[in-house]
C-alpha cells in the first residue's frame, strides 16, 4: 500500500472562459468543482494506475465534508482526520487559449509538467485552515498506524496554517523509523527541512529548486542543465537520497545514488500543465514500490506527466495517451556533467 499524505486539501473551483475580462463581467463556458490539492491528485493518479493507495490528511467544516463525500464517490480510499476549521478552496480561471486544458488544482511553477502546456491559467489559492497541535497529534497517531501496512509514503503539497515548517520532516522521520521510504513534493523551508530528514526521493520543480539555490537555473529559453544538476546535488547533500527535478518541456533531471539521469518526453502536449507534477510524483512512488530501475522509473514518470497535461481534470489521464507518451520518452544516463 502507498500512503499519500495531503495535509492541506482544497475544493478546486475552475472557470473556463473564452477570454478573461479583468475588471469586467465574465461568463464561464464551463465550471468544475472537485476535491483538489497536490496529494489528492497523487492519490487519484495512483488509484487510476491500479495501485493500492490510502489518502490521509486533514479536513474540516462544510468544505471538508464535501471533499470526503466526493472522495467516497470516486472510490479513492481515504482516512481524513477531522479539524475544527473549514478546509480551503482554490479558484482557477482558464482562458480560451487553454481550452481543452485543465486548471483544476493549485497552479504549480515552471517545470511541473513533463510536457509543455499553453494558454493562460490564473489561480487564487487560499492558505488553508488553522491546525492545532492536538489535531496534528491525532493525525500523526493515525499515520503511524497506517505505516505498518505501507510500502511507501508520498508527502505532497503545502502546509496549512498552524503547522511548523518541519512537519513533513517529522513525518519522514516517523516513516524511516518504520522502514518505509518517502517521496516528498513541497516547497520552501518545508522542502529543505524535509530533505534533511532523508526521504528516498524529493521532487522539486524548476521554480522550487531555484528558490532553494538562491539563483537562476535557466539559460536562454530553457534550463541550464549543469546548474540544475548542481542544485540537485546540493539538495542531496542536505540528506535526500535522490532528487528528481521537473523541467517542463525539457523533461526530468534526476540526481541519484546510481548517477544522473535525464528523461525527455516526445512532442509537447497541448493543454494545461497544472497537476502534471503530481502525476510525476505518483509515477515515482509507483516505480519505487515496483522496484523499477531508475531509467524505467523516469520513463514512466515523464510519460505520465505528459499524459496528464492532455486530460480534462487533474489527477486523471488517458491510458492510451500514457502508452503513447511512454514509447516516445528518451532516457539518458550521465548526460549532464
Amino acid at each position: 500500500m502507498i500512503v499519500v499524505v495531503c495535509l492541506n486539501p482544497a475544493l478546486d473551483i475552475t472557470h473556463h472562459v473564452p477570454a478573461v475580462s479583468w475588471g469586467g463581467v465574465n461568463r464561464p463556458s464551463a465550471v468544475y468543482a472537485r476535491p483538489g490539492g497536490k496529494g489528492l491528485n497523487v492519490a487519484r493518479t495512483l488509484h487510476a494506475l491500479g495501485a493500492d493507495v490510502l489518502l490521509m490528511g486533514l479536513a474540516g467544516g462544510p468544505t471538508g465534508a464535501g471533499i470526503e463525500a466526493a472522495l467516497d464517490r470516486s472510490g479513492v480510499p481515504a482516512a481524513l482526520t477531522p479539524i475544527a476549521a473549514d478546509t480551503r478552496r482554490t479558484f482557477t480561471v482558464v482562458d480560451g487559449a487553454a481550452a481543452g486544458g485543465r486548471g483544476d488544482a493549485a497552479a504549480g511553477g515552471r517545470g511541473d509538467a513533463a510536457a509543455g502546456g499553453r494558454g493562460d491559467v490564473t489561480a487564487f489559492n487560499e492558505a488553508g485552515p488553522e491546525v492545532s497541535e492536538r489535531e496534528f497529534a491525532e493525525f500523526r497517531g493515525q499515520y503511524e498506524k497506517a505505516l505498518a501496512g505501507a510500502s511507501a509514503v508520498v508527502l505532497s503539497g503545502s502546509l496549512p496554517t498552524g503547522l511548523p515548517a518541519g512537519a513533513y520532516a517529522t513525518l519522514i522521520e516517523v516513516a524511516r523509523a518504520a522502514c518505509v521510504p518517502a517521496v516528498l513534493d513541497t516547497h520552501g523551508e518545508a522542502l529543505l527541512r524535509g530533505a534533511a530528514a532523508g526521504p528516498a526521493i524529493v521532487k522539486p520543480n524548476l521554480d522550487e529548486l531555484e528558490s532553494l539555490a538562491g539563483r537562476r537555473l535557466s539559460a536562454g529559453d530553457g534550463p541550464d542543465l549543469a546548474a540544475v544538476a548542481a542544485a540537485a546535488d546540493q539538495l542531496r547533500a542536505f540528506g535526500a537520497q535522490a532528487v528528481v527535478a521537473s523541467l517542463g518541456a525539457d523533461g526530468l533531471l534526476a540526481a541519484t545514488g546510481d548517477g544522473r539521469w535525464q528523461a525527455r518526453p516526445g512532442a509537447p502536449v497541448a493543454g494545461n500543465a497544472t497537476g502534471a507534477g503530481d502525476a510525476v510524483a505518483a509515477a515515482l512512488a509507483h516505480g519505487l514500490v515496483l522496484g523499477r530501475p531508475w531509467d524505467e522509473r523516469l520513463r514512466h514518470a515523464a510519460a505520465l506527466g505528459a499524459a496528464s497535461v492532455a486530460a480534462p481534470v487533474a489527477g486523471e489521464f488517458s491510458h492510451a495517451h500514457y502508452a503513447s507518451a511512454l514509447s516516445a520518452v528518451a532516457v539518458h544516463r550521465d548526460e549532464v556533467s
